[in-house]
């Protein structure tokens, strides 16, 4: 058992289980060791076990984790006798049995094939692989959630918590970044391009505090997707209602902006009554004008109504103030007395453009006015039509029924017949229908199976095909886990020494086969002396057998004539009986000395279950269940 207990240790700790050196043999482990290398072997086998790594202090605990140990082990295919007790009160032979079989179902590349001496330093080489593989494995999680390894640095005023110095509040801020670089077919100007090589600062260098960088990069993102979405919800809601392109859809949203702004503005002015200051109008004009130049610096846009009309007044006051200059300048007045006349020109002209826009206004109301009675005019108008179409045909139902008064009953009779012949068809119509509706019915179910059964065999290809891509993935994840795992172990390979002497290894396999070529050998020369001791006791027995058949012929056949062969007859009878009886109870002593060996045997096995160990731990457990118990009973008396 020495040899199978360092093989199970070795495969134990090459798995990444946490046993001590001074560990030599099974008997070594205590319950603690013994969940948490099964737990460890279980998630090398199955990958997908729940399970935490130490045994948990409540008692309950205790027997939920034992007994969901023994159902995977079940699972797997273990076929002992196992429960929760097997690992809460375990024997020796119950958990090798239990090792050696998880041993078994462990990966073969789980199972690292080492080639140096196991000494401290490669097993703390392992140790600290395992504990990394297993960090880069596990999910991260907060400092603040951790349950355990949460350490506090400093001092107590200026104390803070393991992992928190690098914590602050999210706080963005606007960064400027490149757009339109990564299409090409899009054109940037050479101002613009130049701005953003030469002068664009990094985004890493905008923020005022380098941890507002990430906050910043993560809004921008945002607000670009949140508007992506929006416009495509707009698109698709509006935008292919009205038949438009995209590029035609964005400039008539422009335009429709661009008149809402200066519709607005332009109120805005005359509510103010500010409108005569020339600076006003001219800082008015500049703000029209930049939000109407906002648009593409190629395409024109055709602008509202009012930007037209305002656009011919101006250009019509501005030719007839310069023909005005051009008559007036031989006239010689001075230069302040010519800005003074244009000053009142561009005035009196001023007020003439805000009466004749408040006039167009006031028109523009009156169309709308008139178009919104026009629509609900056109609305009355066709209510109207299908009012009267309906009444025109009351009025031809109606008047038909009294053209049929006055002659009323040959009009029944007549209409009697006509709905008799009407019967009559309709019978006939019937008939024929079922003779074509039987044959079109029976196509119908027969198309209608082949349909299913064509169905069905789709489904089920369906199925086999999307069976075959499941396990092609599952194929393509292996092979490429393999590739990884071929990469590392040729890494680590190369990274190996290649002097490493494996004499002892191989010494080691020889001498474990040598004993049970032994041991084997032994147990075959029993079994041939067994039988050659068997097979001489038989023929000792029918030589026996036959010895006392013919001395039983010869001697009773004397017997008829002489006494004394009769006394000889009696005591040869007693002799066999007792020689009988004598060999019976050779072989009941042998019997009772074999049981005798099994039960030391028993008695054996049973010390090595530590039965008195076991009942004292089952005591201690089951007090600290009866308090677990009172605890958790006073906790519900105090809540209610």
């Amino acid at each position: 058992m020495e040899e199978v207990d360092n093989i199970i240790l070795h495969s134990l700790r090459s798995i990444g289980c946490e046993i001590e050196d001074d560990v030599q043999s099974l008997k070594q482990f205590s319950t603690e060791v013994i969940v948490a290398c099964a737990v460890r072997c279980l998630k090398t086998i199955l990958q997908d076990v729940d399970l935490p790594n130490y045994l948990p202090q409540a008692m309950s605990a205790k027997f939920r984790m034992g007994t969901t140990l023994a159902s995977h082990l079940q699972d797997l295919g273990y076929r002992g006798d196992l429960g929760y007790q097997t690992f809460l009160y375990s024997n020796e032979a119950d958990i090798r049995k239990i090792f050696m079989f998880l041993v078994d179902k462990l990966p073969k590349e789980a199972v690292e094939a080492t080639e140096e001496t196991l000494g401290s330093g490669v097993l703390l080489q392992r140790s600290i692989s395992g504990m990394l593989a297993r960090q880069l494995s596990s999910p991260w999680v907060p400092p603040y959630l951790k349950q355990r390894g949460v350490t506090w640095r400093g001092k107590p005023p200026m104390w803070q918590r393991e992992g928190t110095c690098c914590m602050h509040h999210y706080h963005a801020v606007y960064i400027d970044v490149p757009e339109g670089s990564a299409d090409l077919t899009k054109k940037i100007p050479k101002a613009i391009k130049s701005y953003q090589q030469n002068s664009l600062p990094f985004i890493t260098c905008q923020p005022l505090h380098h941890g507002d960088t990430v906050p910043s990069v993560l809004e921008a993102n945002t607000m670009d997707v949140t508007a992506q979405h929006e416009w495509e919800a707009e698109w698709n809601s509006a935008g292919l209602a009205s038949r438009l392109t995209q590029q035609e859809y964005r400039e008539r949203k422009r335009q429709r902006i661009h008149k809402k702004i200066t519709d607005q503005l332009r109120q805005d002015r005359q509510r103010s009554g500010a409108g005569a200051e020339s600076g006003l109008s001219n800082d008015l004009q500049q703000v029209i004008a930049s939000i109407s130049g906002r648009g593409s610096s190629q395409a024109k846009t055709k602008g509202s109504r009012f930007t037209h009309t305002e656009k011919l007044l101006f250009a019509k006051d501005d030719d007839k103030a310069m023909s005005e200059v051009q008559v007036q300048a031989p006239a010689g007045k001075t230069e302040e007395e010519k800005q003074q006349e244009r000053e009142d020109e561009v005035g009196r002209l001023r007020e003439e453009l805000n009466s004749l826009s408040a006039g167009l206004e006031k028109l523009e109301l009156e169309v709308r006015k008139f178009a919104a009675s026009k629509q609900q005019m056109d609305e009355e108008i066709a209510n109207q039509a299908r009012s009267n179409t309906d009444k025109e045909e009351g009025y031809k139902v109606k008047k038909r029924t009294l053209d049929l008064l006055p002659d009323a009953e040959n009009n029944i009779a007549k209409l009697q017949t006509v709905v008799d012949s009407s019967a009559q068809r309709l019978v006939t119509l019937a008939s024929q229908w079922e003779k074509h509706r039987g044959p079109l019915i029976e196509d119908y179910r027969n198309l209608k199976d082949m349909a299913s059964k064509t169905e069905s065999e789709a489904q089920r290809k369906l199925e086999e095909i999307k069976e075959f891509r499941r396990k092609l993935k599952l194929v393509q994840e292996e092979a490429r886990g393999k590739d990884e795992l071929t990469k590392q172990l040729g890494s680590e390979f190369e990274r190996m020494t290649k002097d490493v002497n494996r004499s002892a290894y191989t010494k080691r396999i020889m001498e474990i086969v040598a004993n049970i070529k032994k041991q084997k050998m032994e147990i075959d020369k029993v079994l041939v002396d067994t039988r050659s001791v068997q097979k001489e006791i038989n023929q000792l027995s029918g030589k026996l057998d036959r010895q006392f058949t013919v001395t039983d012929e010869l001697i009773f056949r004397d017997a008829k004539k002489d006494e004394s062969v009769k006394k000889s007859y009696r005591c040869l009878a007693a002799l066999h009986e007792n020689c009988e009886l004598l060999i019976k109870t050779v072989e009941e002593t042998g019997v009772i000395m074999r049981e005798i060996r099994e039960l030391e045997d028993q008695i054996e096995t049973e010390g090595s279950k530590k039965v008195l160990a076991n009942l004292e731990k089952i005591t201690a457990d089951y007090q600290q269940m009866k308090k677990e118990n009172d605890t958790l009973l006073k906790k519900k008396k105090a809540k209610s």
